[in-house]
């Protein structure tokens, strides 16, 4: 069954409202720090918490003349609380509100993916559990090499996710920090302790050390585990794309009814979800080097990072989100056919045992050197005339000297390339 795909949390997570909505929050946890010391009377927070608010709409008319969003959201708020608001902002700047809050909003964002991803790699343990013993060609550089399983080669997009996500998790680990200290990150005009409390509350980690901002190694870390998810996807959808080629589909993406493939040939059915997947990997990739670029702010702060994250991180978390929950949907339907895959395995007449028939050879006393140029004298000779390899071999009256028929037969085996299946699935608790 082929899903929709809709975003409400991502979407959610970084709409203007849910911005505001963070910045609140830090503003309030910071007054509750500030009430616990004596600074801002009880009644005034009482007073703050009940009429704290805002609209998205009021803080962008007030930007219009500001030309400061901080200080615009500010303006809103006060407007709602009124004089309490006096204790609203006290020893901050605006980067102790906006950092803390998008470490927020990026641990809910990764958070999500997480979610996507374990999803994920239980549809591919699923197809691998199926696929376990499903023979195909194992391919090098495009080319017939030796037989492997279809399950082999999901258990491998099994470990591949299971790197990323732990990958991910130790991202969202280092980028969930909070910083309330200040100017230049001095705590000049606020105690250190507040920051404790706010972090705490909002489930972040205060920073050991900061500036005027979280630094953004932090950020770069974040995006280009990212990228290196998206890649991965790529990955996987470049090989479902090889894959569904005309001339060896063994799998291919699931093609509804009533759907169209080309304009001008009805016959057509592309993997154009998996090209999109391999495009959409490019993205991530591009916004990972911004971010990089990032890294580098003068002094304790500018605000050259800033225009480019309003960007990059919304637009890289939700481009995954999406990824993820399309591939997944491709794997939960993906069509494979056993078939084709045994009939390809059977395209080059038996010269996938050549490595077999080598070592044969040699375990015979041959010199390795000897041994492979009687097997690629005989394999050159298939592969030019389709003649079968083995029956080229039993042609071959040096090899004779050395191997029986028997021997020779005995070489040509499927099951000689899956004895170790089970080994490696046992890895995986299968």
């Amino acid at each position: 069954m082929i899903e929709r795909y809709t975003l409400p949390e991502m979407k959610a997570i970084w709409s203007q409202e849910n911005k505001y909505r963070k910045w609140l929050d830090v503003e309030i946890c910071v007054c509750e720090a500030l009430a616990e010391k004596g600074i801002v009377p009880a009644e005034a927070l009482r007073e703050i918490k009940e009429k704290a608010g805002f609209t998205v709409e009021r803080i962008e008319e007030i930007e219009e003349v500001t030309n400061h969003d901080v200080i615009a959201f500010l303006t809103c708020v006060a407007e709602h609380v009124g004089d309490a608001s006096k204790y609203i902002h006290l020893g901050l700047t605006s980067s102790d509100v906006v950092d803390t809050a998008l470490a927020v909003q990026i641990k809910e964002a990764g958070e999500q993916i997480l979610r996507r991803m374990e999803k994920l790699r239980e549809v591919l343990l699923d197809k691998a559990r199926e696929h376990r013993y499903t023979i195909m060609i194992g391919r090098t550089h495009g080319i017939h090499a030796e037989p492997t399983t279809f399950g082999l080669k999901m258990l491998l997009w099994v470990a591949e996710t299971e790197r990323n996500i732990e990958r991910l998790k130790k991202a969202v680990d280092t980028i969930s920090a909070g910083k309330i200290s200040g100017a230049v990150g001095t705590y000049a005009n606020i105690d250190p302790s507040v920051e404790e409390y706010v972090c705490a509350k909002l489930g972040l980690k205060p920073a050991r050390v900061s500036t005027q901002v979280l630094q953004r190694d932090r950020h770069a870390e974040f995006m280009t585990t990212l990228a290196v998810a998206g890649s991965s996807l790529e990955k996987f959808a470049t090989e479902i794309r090889n894959l569904q080629r005309t001339d060896i589909l063994e799998a291919e993406e699931y093609f509804k009814k009533g759907q169209k493939g080309s304009s001008a040939m009805p016959h057509k059915r592309n993997p154009i979800t998996t090209e999109r997947i391999s495009g959409m990997a490019r993205i991530l990739r591009g916004n990972a080097l911004a971010a990089l670029e990032n890294v580098t702010l003068w002094h304790e702060r500018d605000i050259s990072h800033s225009s480019v994250e309003r960007v990059i991180i919304p637009d890289s978390t939700t481009a995954l989100d999406y990824m993820l929950y399309k591939f997944t949907n491709i794997m939960e339907n993906l069509i494979v056919y056993p078939e084709n895959m045994k009939k390809n395995l059977e395209r080059t007449h038996g010269l996938i045992f050549s490595q077999r028939v080598l070592l044969a050879l040699v375990d015979k006393g041959l010199t390795r050197e000897k041994a492979y140029e009687l097997v690629q004298r005989n394999a050159m000779r298939s592969w030019n005339t389709g003649t079968g390899f083995q029956q080229l071999l039993l042609g071959d009256e040096e090899v004779m000297r050395f191997m029986s028929a028997e021997e020779i037969k005995d070489l040509f085996d499927y099951s000689y390339h899956l004895k170790h299946v089970d080994e490696i699935y046992s890895r995986f608790g299968l």
